[in-house]
């Protein structure tokens, strides 16, 4: 039963963590630069914690759906918006805070643009500090420039280190003759991941890919031990 609690293996080197953690301290540190050039360092500090939660996933998980350019723009500008209507309508209290980031949770999932950190983005425009405030509706203003700015940070480091972003569609996995009627489709790989009814950071298509690698692992194991 314990055993259940450990947390799993993660599947990258030590190289690649550093790697990521010299793009986030390096894309955060010039998105709020950016911003407080704009619009002042108080506006910028009360971003902070949001961008640092955009920048694990755009520099750590840059492969996954929750991290791509219209999860970001989409999903801060839906946070920010609907934010600024709950306070606006509701005042700003914990209670509408936390009633602005459930419908902008709802508006992401329907525009297709889910990111987690826009959750901390509308709870921290509804109980923003006294200079955001008093912006209204221009807050969304030095929002989206942070977050556009933590995009082109992604999108140079990334590309710089070799690292694909955003991600393209996935190519079409090689053909290969089914052995059974009950061989894998990329059709079944869709209909599996709608029983599981969950959110679930990946998509078909990179499913496919990483069966077909694994098969090929497998008869390349196969094939060395029968030349053992």
């Amino acid at each position: 039963m314990l055993a259940r609690w450990l947390p799993a293996a993660i599947n990258t080197r030590p190289t690649e963590w550093s790697r990521a953690a010299i793009g986030m301290a390096l894309g955060t540190l010039f998105s709020v630069w950016a911003c407080s050039q704009v619009f002042g360092i108080e506006v910028a500090y009360h971003l902070m914690g949001p961008l640092g939660a955009s920048a694990v996933l755009l520099f750590a998980v840059s492969s996954g759906a929750l991290a791509q350019p219209w999860s970001i723009i989409g999903g801060y500008l839906c946070a920010g918006v609907v934010a600024l209507l709950v306070a606006h309508v509701l005042g700003r209290t914990l209670g509408s805070a936390c009633l602005a980031a459930g419908m902008a949770l709802i508006l992401m999932c329907w525009l297709r643009c889910l990111h987690p950190p826009a959750g901390a983005v509308a709870l921290t425009m509804v109980l923003a500090d006294p200079t955001t405030i008093a912006m209204d509706w221009k807050a969304l203003e030095p929002l989206m420039l942070s977050a556009a700015c933590m995009l082109l940070a992604a999108l140079a480091y990334n590309n710089l280190t070799r690292i694909r972003y955003p991600k393209r569609p996935a190519e079409p996995a090689p053909a290969v003759a089914p052995v059974d009627s009950q061989a894998i489709t990329a059709e079944d790989l869709k209909l599996a991941l709608a029983d599981m009814e969950a959110f679930i950071d990946v998509t078909p298509e990179d499913l496919e890919q990483l069966i077909h690698a694994s098969e090929l692992h497998a008869r390349r194991r196969s094939i060395g031990q029968v030349f053992r």
